[in-house]
This record gives C-alpha cells, structure tokens and sequence, in this order.
C-alpha cells in the first residue's frame, strides 16, 4: 500500500491518504500530531450541505502589510495595477506580471453585487497586459517598469526558450520574438496552439512550465465544469495538463484528471513536475481537499469520477468505475476550498535552511465555504524534491476581520527572483509583496 505524509487540512481535518473508502472525519484536536495513519480520513460527502461566504475586500491600510515569520521584512515591491494574477522571472532577471482577471457580463456583476461577490474579486474588463520590472540592484525598488507587451486575452502563462517569449492566453497559446534584455515587445506573434476556454466557475487561467532540457512546454487547463454536469463531451483537452512542442507541434496529454491546475514547477532533485490543483465544490465544507502534487506522464488523478484517490464522487456513482480504479491519489492535502493557484519551489540559499527546496502556495482563498479557508501563502517542506511535512503558514494577515468576512487582500501568484527574496501577487489589491531575509 503507498504511504502518504499526515497532512493538517486547515482548519479542522487530518488527512493521510490511501485508497480506501472507509471516510470517517476526526477533528485535528482527537489525533495526536505525529499519528501514523494508513486511511484517508476524509468526511463523508453531502451534497447539501455546500455554503457560500465570499469576501469583501476593504483594501490595505497605510503603512499595513502581510505578515511573515520571524527574522523576514515584507515590503511592497510595486503597486497601482489592475489584478496581478501570475509572476515570472526572465533569464536576465527582469519580472514579468501579467494583469488579467475574470469578465463577467454585466447581469452576472449585478447579480455578484447584491451577493456580495463583487467585492471579493476584480472583475469586469480584464486589462490583458504584461507588466515589466528590472530591480538591477536588487534592493527591492524597481528602476524600470513598463508595459512589456499588451493587447492579450486573459493572460496566465508566461515562458521563455532560447529567443522566442511565450504566453498563455485563456484561448491559445502564443510566442513571440524575444531578445534578452527587452523592456517590450511590438511584434504581433502567433499563435501556435488553440487551447479551449470558458466554463464554470471561470477556469480561464492556462499556465506554462518549460522543460529543463527545452524540448517542451506544459500547458495547464482547467475543467469547465465543476464535476461534468454539462457532458464530458466538452471537457475534451480540459482538466489536464498539455505537452507540446516549442513550436506548437506534436500536442498530448501528458497527465488528466486535474480538476483545475494552475500552479507548476520542477521540484529540486527530482526534477518531478509538481502542480496545484483545485478541487472540486458542493460536497460540504472540508470537501475536497485541494492538493499539490507530483505529476507523472499519463496518470489520472480522478476528476470528474473520483476524488483524493479512489473515492467516488457520489454525484457520478457507477459513471466509470475503470477510471476510478485508475485513479493515483495526491502527495499532498492543503485545505478544503483554499484556492491554492500560486506554486514555486525555493532554490535559492537566501532563506533559512528549513525553507530551501521547499514549496511556496499562494492560496487565493475560499468563497464556498461557511468559514474562511485560505487566504495566506503557505509553505511545505521539501528534501530530495519529497515532501516532509505538513502545509505551514508563511504569509498571513491577509484576512481583516473573519467575522464580517473582510480580508485586505487574496494572494495568488508566486515566485523567487535572483536574489531569493519571494514575490507575492495580491491581485484584488494590485500589489506585489516581497519577502526577504531582515
């Protein structure tokens, strides 16, 4: 039987994952910390039990930021932008930000308004641009920011190989020319792979991943559904993560199943693709744990039929059993409904040892769940590219005031730049935070 890390579910389970069926909920108070357990102890699922509390965001006060650990100084690194989603670093250490958000129709943001989810998310015109910053003396106050290239269609993914820059807009993937040190790009590009888009709960966002050897690129795209209500013959090329060529060509699906993957990397020593996947809604509050795991060629990891392993979603029961039996369980839970979007492991050596090769999760934060969830970056540790513990909390603070459910702000985005400090993308905010070393 495969062993699995016990894993603290934010705020209330233990989870340590299996195959079995047996779901029997245990509250984080009645386990000892260190148990050793062989089941997933997961709740039974109840399909009417699902709550909605979405957020109000009520902005940063003066001279207020995230909160970091100990011995770390958080500072803003740039500001006034419209819903900062993802963050990259080019080869020459410049970062790129790419400014896109969810459009709904009009009756959709007045319907959202009398709710009170348009004060919990950028929405409207999304501005499909990308941002670029050059810290040259890296101190943490950008010299250079300009508009590195515009005119997109919800933007996410961003990547690099030899002299061609890459975008993943919510319908296509796109390259264009690029030379080292470019502070814009004028050049119209192409696009060179049509990628599907829309659905439910807005999965638009279509991240990349290059190889080390760059002889391929990873597209992520999400479900567009929540557990394929609408026929699965409209999730073809969805819930999965793509493989193709530098040049488009030779297209596959590398691994299926992904309900949402949004964040990837390579984890150190490995060299194993891991992915953060969001899971799926309306099974209760502690149901479905959102994960972060190792991403093997040709797996499935059980979305719409199963979930955390081979535990059959009882809105599918009997659907496909071959599939669920197929199903690979995740290395690691990291809350119910977190909204964990952003992942970047830590390869620098500016960090306390205890982080260095770890995980980073930007966790954007739940609305469909009775208490928050989320809203923090959290970190897992890592040696040898294997997880070795349980999710910690890194940055926190993003939430005002539970009880009225204000927060500040939604981290997303991830990601270190040279000289490792970690960037941090609020986008309801328009921020970017740094975190570095005092």
């Amino acid at each position: 039987m495969r062993k699995f890390l016990p894993i603290l579910i934010f705020p209330a389970f233990l989870l340590v994952a299996c195959n079995s069926s047996n779901q029997k909920a245990e509250t984080a108070d009645t386990v000892p910390a260190e148990t050793d357990v062989d089941t997933l102890k997961l709740p039974a699922p109840d399909t009417t039990a699902s709550k909605n509390n979405f957020s109000k965001v009520i902005g940063w006060p003066a001279n207020k930021t995230p909160q970091a650990p100990e011995g770390f100084v958080v500072t803003k690194f740039a500001d006034q932008m419209k819903s900062p989603r993802n963050i990259v670093i080019a080869p020459n250490g410049d970062i790129l930000v790419a400014l896109s958000n969810s459009e709904r129709s009009v009756a959709e943001q007045v319907v959202n308004k009398i709710s009170g989810k348009a004060k919990s998310e950028v929405s409207g015109k999304s501005v499909n641009t990308i941002l670029l910053f050059r810290d040259s003396n890296q101190d943490g106050v950008p010299e250079v920011r300009t508009t590195f290239l515009s005119g997109l269609n919800q933007p996410y993914g961003m990547a690099f190989v030899g002299d061609a820059f890459y975008v993943a807009n919510t319908d296509g993937l796109w390259m264009f020319p690029y030379k080292a040190g470019d502070t814009k790009i004028a050049d119209a590009g192409k696009k060179i792979v049509s990628l599907p888009a829309g659905g439910y709960n807005n999965h638009w966002t279509r991240n990349l991943l290059v190889s080390k050897d760059k002889s391929k690129i990873y597209v992520s795209v999400g479900s567009g559904s929540n557990v394929g209500e609408n026929g699965m013959e409209h999730e073809v090329r969805r819930a999965a993560i793509l493989e193709v060529n530098p040049d488009g060509t030779g297209e596959r699906i590398f691994a299926s199943g992904l309900r949402n993957p949004v964040g990837m990397d390579w984890a150190p020593t490995t060299n194993m693709l891991w992915t953060a996947v969001n899971e799926r809604d309306g099974l209760g509050d502690d149901l479905v744990p959102d994960y972060i795991t190792s991403v093997k060629q040709g797996a499935f990891y059980g979305w719409p039929y199963a979930y955390f392993g081979q535990h059959e979603d009882p809105r599918l029961k009997g659907a496909n059993p071959e599939l669920v039996k197929k199903t690979i369980a995740p290395d690691v839970a990291v809350g119910s409904h977190t909204a964990s979007l952003g992942l970047v492991f830590y390869t620098n050596n500016k960090f306390p040892m205890k982080y260095q090769g770890g995980a980073f999760i930007g966790q954007h934060g739940s609305w469909n769940r009775s208490q928050f969830s989320g809203y923090k970056v959290a970190f897992v540790p890592f040696k040898d590219g294997k997880p070795t513990g349980r999710p910690q909390d890194f940055l926190t603070g993003f939430i005002a005031d539970a009880n009225k459910s204000e927060v500040y702000g939604r981290p997303v985005g991830v990601a270190v730049t040279p000289d490792g400090a970690l960037l941090v993308a609020d986008d309801v905010s328009g921020i970017i935070w740094r975190v570095a070393v005092k």
